[in-house]
């Protein structure tokens, strides 16, 4: 099962699609031969990938309300993303090398 926080949606999200989705969090989830409800010994087997330790240093940035928006779009822990995104654009020489 899959848990999702409303705010984590696309802001775009249309009315119907936002409905939809309501709906399907009141129903109860139904478990067959395909899809089995998980044991505890089968939910031990999964575990969270660890990304690399980084030392982690604050920075003051200025921001476009563009990136500001389209960050905080993306709810609580909004400033990790960021972070993860900077450093994933940092990894692509040639991004770089547009934005220089």
């Amino acid at each position: 099962m899959v848990k999702m926080n409303f705010n984590e949606l696309n802001p775009e999200i249309s009315r119907q699609e936002l409905q939809e989705l309501e709906e399907a969090a009141e129903r109860a989830i139904t478990y067959d031969e395909e899809s089995p409800e998980m044991t505890p010994e089968m939910l031990k087997q999964f575990k969270r990938m660890k990304q690399k330790t980084r030392t982690k240093q604050t920075a003051s940035i200025r921001l476009s309300e563009k990136a500001q928006k389209f960050s905080k779009a993306y709810g609580k822990g909004y400033t990790s993303f960021l972070s993860r995104l900077i450093d994933a654009a940092l990894d692509d020489a040639a991004l770089v090398k547009k934005c220089l």
